[in-house]
């Protein structure tokens, strides 16, 4: 299940759905280290671009960048996910 604060809408077609990016690290101001989504921040793959064509990827998949808010439920979905419970909320 996804964190509270995500919202879906099943009934979106898939070509409207939002595309989310997280940054995680940038690499000698080369490479962009980056969580990808589409329409569920939670489910993610990892991708590496250059700078350059990171920008052009964010651009044709017109991406939301995840908020703080929504990273931060990610990871606690996430911990929850590794640990078998949920630790996030003791």
């Amino acid at each position: 299940m996804a964190p509270e604060s995500i919202t879906r809408d099943e009934d979106v077609p898939f070509t409207d759905l939002k595309r989310y990016v997280r940054v995680r690290q940038v690499v000698d101001d080369k490479f962009i280290e980056f969580d990808f989504a589409i329409g569920d921040p939670s489910l993610y793959v990892e991708l590496v671009l250059p700078r350059t064509a990171f920008e052009v990827f964010c651009k044709h998949n017109r991406v939301e960048m995840m908020t703080d808010e929504q990273a931060a439920a990610v990871d606690a979905d996430m911990e929850k996910w590794r640990y078998g419970d949920d630790r996030a909320n003791p």
